[in-house]
C-alpha cells in the first residue's frame, strides 16, 4: 500500500530528497547489514484488520544519528522470504522505534519491508512473508 515516500524521497514535501533509506544504508553497513542490493526505498505492507509484533531482531542499531534534521533513532531488522508470482526474495522487516522516531508514523497493522526491486509490484499486490520462527507475531 502507500506510505508517506519519504524512505524512497518520492514525496514532494520530503526532507531526504534522495530518501531516508538511501541516507541510512551506508550506516546500516558500517554497523554489520549491508543492504546493497536492496531497492532504497520501502514495501508498504499491511495486515490489517491484524498487527504485528517484533519479538526478536536480528539486527538492531540504537540511537544511530544519521541524519542532523532529528535526535537519533533505533532500528531494529529482521530477515524475512518475501514471495511474490513466484518470486522469492531475501527481504528485512525494517523497523523504526516509534519512540525514537520524529515523524512519519505507521499504522499498528502496516509494516516495512526493505527488499530487492521487483520489477512489476504495484499497490494493492499481495506478497507472502516468512519470518524465522519466534520473530514476529501477529495479533
Amino acid at each position: 500500500m502507500p506510505g508517506h515516500g519519504v524512505a524512497s524521497g518520492r514525496a514532494a514535501n520530503s526532507p531526504y530528497p534522495q530518501g531516508s533509506i538511501a541516507m541510512q544504508m551506508p550506516f546500516f553497513k558500517v554497523l554489520g547489514l549491508d543492504l546493497g542490493n536492496c531497492w532504497p526505498g520501502t514495501l508498504n505492507v499491511s495486515i490489517a484488520p491484524h498487527t504485528w509484533a517484533l519479538l526478536r531482531a536480528d539486527h538492531c542499531f540504537e540511537r544511530l544519528e544519521w541524519t542532523h534534521l532529528h535526535p537519533p533513532e533505533t532500528f531494529s531488522f529482521v530477515q524475512v522470504q518475501l514471495t511474490w508470482r513466484n518470486q522469492f526474495a531475501a527481504a528485512w522487516l525494517y523497523r523504526p522505534h516509534p519512540e525514537t522516531k520524529a515523524a512519519h508514523h505507521q499504522a499498528a497493522s502496516l509494516r516495512e519491508i526493505i527488499a530487492p526491486r521487483l520489477e512489476g509490484l504495484e499497490y494493492g499486490d499481495q506478497v507472502t512473508l516468512e519470518f524465522a520462527d519466534g520473530a514476529v507475531l501477529v495479533r
